[in-house]
Order: C-alpha cells, then structure tokens, then sequence
C-alpha cells in the first residue's frame, strides 16, 4: 500500500507530461480543427437571404466556380477584425464571396454590414444555427473554400489575415484552377 502511494504522483506525473508532449513529438497544431467535410459536398440547406433585395445561396449556386462561404455574425469580435479582408477580397474579385450570418438578429446584420461594407456576393441568414451544424462550424468566423464541384477544399476556423490569405488560401485556389485548366 505504502509503494503504490508512493508511485501514483510519478504516474499522474507521466500521464501528465506524456499528454503535453505527444502534440509537440508530432508536430501537430492544436489550433487546427478537423473537419469531416473536407473533400466532400457542401450541405444542402435551404436559407433565406439575410436582404430582401438580394439573393440567397443553396448548393447549386456553389457548383461551377471556386467560392469562399464565410460563417459571420455581427456580435462576434474576430468578425469585425477580418471584415477588411473580406472586403479587400471582394473589391479584387479574387473569388467569389457568400456569406452565412450565424445565429443573429436580421436589422444587427444588416446594420453591421451597412456600416462596414458589404463584400458578399450572396448572403443567407442562419438563424436557428442548423446549417452551422451541418458544416461543422465550432464558431464564427469560419471560412470554407470551395472548388467548381461544389466540395469542401479547405477549412479556416478563425478571423482571416494577409497572411492565411497569401500563405494557405491562394495557394490552394490557385491549385484549384490550374487543375481546372488541364
């Protein structure tokens, strides 16, 4: 009894140690969030446009060229931090743009876009968060890109920067289109 309280702090102590450094061994970024849809088809849902006057977005409207669907909401922070990213990406036509504004109110949206711009080409309203759900989206923002077929080529949990713009964005939509090309 008195070696097994004796060891059980080194164990815990291991486990502990053993828990944190696995990560580090394999280099993996804990900040990196898998997602189940890479590769795969963009769920079908059905969402009503945030604007009366402007057109909502399904499935359909994501088949035929690359587009970049940012999850956003105008109570969230990091969203207004990556508006301006959004904005320069839209204002050079890089690639389409459609939004889906998560779980907020339809005049905070509307006002939040009024006054920061609005670099959507398409925007659908989710109110109730079921077609986060179906993404797989952990929070706003979150940023997908899709190719011409309507799959999921890459996942960007977190506002946007230059940085992942230039470094992880418009590498692979580059690859996307030359592979188009061929």
């Amino acid at each position: 009894m008195a070696k097994t309280i004796f060891v059980l702090p080194f164990l815990v102590f291991f486990g502990v140690v053993t828990y944190f450094i696995i990560p580090i061994v394999k280099k993996s970024d804990p900040k990196l969030l898998p997602s189940a849809l890479i590769d795969k088809d963009v769920p079908e849902n059905k969402l009503p446009p945030l604007f009366k006057n402007k057109t909502g977005f399904d499935h359909e409207d994501l088949v035929g060229g690359e587009t970049l669907v940012n999850f956003f909401s105008s109570w969230c922070g990091p969203c207004r931090v990556e508006h301006d990213i959004l904005m320069k990406i839209s204002e050079e036509k890089t690639i389409r743009l459609f939004g889906i504004n998560y779980k907020d109110q339809t005049q905070a949206a509307i006002r939040w876009l009024d006054e920061l711009g609005d670099p959507f080409e398409k925007i659908v309203a989710d109110k109730d968060g079921r077609a986060a759900i179906d993404w797989g989206v952990y929070g706003v923002p979150e940023t997908y890109l899709i190719d011409k077929e309507g799959k999921v080529r890459y996942r960007h949990v977190g506002p946007l920067t230059e940085r992942v713009l230039e470094e992880k964005l418009m590498p692979i939509i580059q690859l996307l289109r030359n592979k188009k090309d061929e």
